[in-house]
């Protein structure tokens, strides 16, 4: 299989440098073009919003970087036009293994339930889902101005925008935007200029990550891909190993090598080619990719500073065991863009904006909290947190409570928005307010479909059931789906039992632009609709904006 072929993206000289007609600030500079930044593009330009994306480089990322992708993550995926082509890439997953030495503890299976479009996970390196938003991206030529080999250097704000200070081959030269998200990654010249500080916890552990291209599955597992995972493997002196299949027979390898492991020396080819030989035996194999590292759990005290907003790895880092880091940041976007949409088109204020900070913060913090007890349970620091990971691994194999409290990377998912400032609590049957939304199967004249493809990208009311049929709301989209026992007609949507049992019948629900419920409604109360979007719009609720 031939490597990933890297191919500059072209670079043109900006109209700032081309003496082009000047046509005042831009509406959003994106600072980076990886996978947070694209996706951000994408989300505004299909609320019609224009923007700048301002990256220093000309190719995708070099290695497959962040390879996990959940089910949450290509829903929002499918909602900008990329996630069939994703999902025909990638390696589809749902099911693992643990292993404590050499014996199998228990075999785990992360989507046991039917009906849903996506699967819980698909693995794809970074650098095709880079490809795919730079190629979606091409399709809003007057929307999303790419700007390859510029680099922002400085950035100055004011009470009506940025303006930012940018180098390119041809020189420099200013761009004026009325907000300017930074999507520059762990290591953000935006963060570092503003003089803001990651607070949260470093570990001290060493990590090596290599991508091997090898013909042949290197372990047994009946010809469905899985994520493996080793506590004290006999192939690595007692530490912990993990395996991944991505596409193009390449497989992700993750070895702990403790913190006081020599970088350049562990980094060495023939030495990492003898640590490998030791897992994989005598399977011929090609080293594609490698890096050592150590890692963070932190984040910003706050996401948003006046007009600059913080998204992705710029705001928020965490280990990449659970596999939070790409898609916490595609979520972040998945948040923001509506929000960002609405203020700049004057339907909201700053209050909505401080609702990114608040849901996406909360979401940071649930992540990096899962973080730090995964690592602390894979690389224990004390005599006391040996012996009790040691014995829950000996629980485990025989007792399936125990399996809960092992932790190997807990996987990704989303944030639950219950409580917060934009959502109206509320009981009604099927979903929670602040739920994420829950595919399921339905049909139209006979013609198989899913829930999520109807909802999403704008304010919706979903009435399930006929008793529900009455509860829109005016300028709003309203999608119904009938039930089991009521009849079918031309055009109709028609939900099944699934659908039932994950949503309940004559209920009705305010849905946000990014598919999480906003009110929840039974038959007495779908009045509340019309006051829960005056607060999912931060018009109805006393939020200070964020400064």
């Amino acid at each position: 299989m031939a490597r990933y072929p890297y191919r500059p993206f072209a670079y043109r000289p900006p109209p700032e440098l081309r003496r082009a007609p000047a046509v005042g600030a831009c509406a959003v500079a994106i600072v980076g073009a990886g996978p947070v930044g694209l996706t951000l593009a994408i989300d505004l330009a299909q609320h019609g919003i224009p923007s700048v994306v301002l990256d220093e480089n000309d190719v995708v990322s070099v290695g497959s970087r962040a390879i996990c992708w959940s089910k949450r993550t290509l829903e929002i995926f499918d909602r900008l036009g990329v996630g069939e082509r994703m999902v025909a890439k990638g390696v589809t997953w749902k099911t693992g293994r643990l292993f404590n030495g050499a014996t199998p503890v228990y075999h785990f299976d992360l989507q046991p339930e039917p009906g849903h479009e996506r699967p819980a996970f698909i693995n794809l390196q970074q650098y095709y889902v880079e490809e795919y938003l730079v190629d979606r991206c091409g399709e809003f030529p007057d929307l999303i101005d790419l700007r390859w080999k510029n680099t922002v250097v400085d950035h100055s704000t004011g009470d009506d925008g940025v303006r930012l200070e940018i180098d390119t081959p041809d020189g420099r030269y200013r761009l004026d935007a009325r907000y300017l998200v930074a999507c520059d990654g762990a290591h953000s010249a935006t963060r570092r200029r503003m003089g803001l500080a990651f607070e949260g916890e470093r570990f001290d552990e060493q990590f090596l990550i290599t991508d091997v291209e090898m013909r042949d599955d290197p372990f047994d597992a009946g010809g469905v891909p899985e994520r493996w995972f080793w506590f004290r493997p006999p192939f690595h002196d007692g530490q912990s190993a993990l395996l991944h299949k991505q596409p193009d027979d390449i497989y992700r390898i993750d070895l702990q090598l403790g913190p006081d492991a020599d970088t350049a020396l562990e980094k060495d080819e023939t030495r990492v080619r003898a640590r490998l030989a030791q897992m994989l035996g005598h399977k011929p194999f090609t080293i594609d990719w490698l890096s050592i590292y150590r890692f963070t759990c932190a984040r910003l005290a706050r996401f948003v500073h006046g007009r600059v907003i913080f998204c992705g790895d710029a705001a928020h880092v965490v280990s990449p065991f659970g596999a939070r880091g790409g898609n916490s940041g595609i979520q972040d976007v998945d948040n923001l863009a509506w929000k960002l949409a609405a203020v700049i088109r004057g339907e909201a204020g700053p209050r909505l904006l401080a609702s990114y900070d608040e849901e996406r913060t909360r979401a940071a913090d649930e992540n990096i909290l899962n973080s730090v007890r995964a690592t602390r349970f894979m690389t224990p620091k004390s005599d006391a947190e040996r012996r009790f990971r040691d014995g829950v691994l000996a629980l485990a194999k025989v007792a399936p409570f125990a399996r809960r409290l092992v932790n190997s990377g807990r996987l990704s998912l989303p944030c639950h928005l219950g409580g917060v400032a934009l959502v109206t609590d509320g009981m009604a049957p099927g979903l929670a307010a602040g739920s994420p939304c829950v595919d399921a199967p339905l049909s139209r004249d006979g013609v198989p479909g899913w829930l999520l493809r109807e909802i999403g990208g704008a304010f919706v009311v979903l009435t399930i059931g006929e008793g529900a049929r009455g509860a829109a709301l005016p300028g709003v989209s309203h999608c119904h789906v009938a039930v089991p026992g009521e009849a079918a007609g031309t055009g109709k949507l028609m939900g099944g039992a699934l659908l039932e049992t994950r949503y309940g019948r004559d209920v009705a629900y305010l849905i946000r632009p990014d598919q999480h419920v906003a009110c929840a409604a039974g038959p007495s109360d779908f009045a509340r609709l019309g006051d829960a979007l005056e607060v999912a719009l931060g018009r109805g609720v006393t939020t200070p904006a964020v400064a």
